[in-house]
């Protein structure tokens, strides 16, 4: 019913040609400095209704769900959450160098919960209001991040032409990044979802893209590997939404803005180190969880 099919994988070569011996015999341009600590004004805090709590037999993982990228899907999470059908779920499909599988009552990949299936919601409309941070502009599109989200859109310059002033957007699946499993038709996600441990851009346009990891993305990688995962699998041992928590037992929460001097620092830096390598996957957002 839900089984996330993988997709094939595609290889691509690139002939590099030498340069002249004029611009071999040229300095590199210096790489930035690393920026220094961030300031206090550099981090923000996420809403506690918009983030995941997954407490699992290797540790624990804190996903941000991004309402603005897929909003009825934040809000099937949340529902499923509050209803305790996560806890003892297993990672029951899990590939290295890809992703982490569960969320399935079944733990096998066909089930799903008692609720409908929900429409895709693969894309977004994104408008002058939208909190983007831009990161590149390859003319035709624009690359940035709404909250710790990667995403790609179209360019700006085309808002002026559409009926609603937005244009479309959808999530890079880089690293850390949540996105709800389906069947075969695009409209039968339900309540399975993935864990990106690498990026893996054939993903995009093509899954929903929900959230992504700012706390505990070495605990998604340290998962169990199996197609299908041999027992004994690693669980989910409890999922809570931060709001629901006793304060008490409520971690703080603080993630780098990225709207904040301090990224856009990072961003230079990594541009820098990278060049033409440079890609959204690259950039780290940093987070603090006491």
């Amino acid at each position: 019913m839900t089984r996330f099919a993988r997709p094939g994988l595609a290889a691509a070569f690139i002939l590099a040609l030498a340069a002249p011996a004029a611009a071999a015999q040229k300095a590199p341009a210096p790489t930035p400095a690393t920026p220094p600590a961030p300031a206090a004004s550099d981090w923000r805090t996420p809403d506690p209704q918009d983030v995941l709590v997954i407490d699992t037999n290797r540790g624990r993982i804190l996903v941000e769900l991004v309402p603005l990228a897929a909003p009825a899907h934040v809000v099937r999470v949340r529902e499923l959450a509050r209803q305790g059908l996560y806890n003892g779920r297993s990672f029951f499909r899990v590939i290295d160098q890809f992703m982490a599988q569960t969320g399935d009552p079944k733990d096998n990949g066909t089930g799903g919960s008692d609720l409908p299936d929900l429409a895709a919601e693969f894309t977004f409309r994104r408008g002058s209001d939208t909190p983007f941070v831009q990161v590149a502009d390859q003319a035709v599109a624009e690359i940035g991040f709404i909250g710790p989200l990667p995403v790609m859109t179209q360019s700006s310059q085309l808002m002026p032409m559409t009926a609603d002033g937005r244009i479309s957007g959808w999530a890079l699946y880089c690293p850390g990044v949540a996105g709800m499993a389906r069947g075969e038709a695009p409209d039968t996600g339900n309540s399975q979802f993935f864990l990106m441990r690498q990026a893996y851009p054939s993903l995009e346009k093509r899954y929903t893209a929900f959230g992504r990891v700012i706390s505990g993305l070495d605990v998604v990688r340290a998962i169990k590997t199996g197609e299908p995962v041999d027992p004994p699998q690693d669980v989910m041992t409890k999922v809570q939404v931060l709001a629901d928590m006793p304060a008490a037992s409520r971690p703080k929460v603080r993630v780098i803005d990225p709207r904040s001097p301090w990224f856009a620092a990072e961003v230079a830096r990594v541009r820098a180190s990278r060049g033409a390598d440079f890609t959204a996957c690259a950039i780290s957002i940093p987070s603090e969880v006491k």
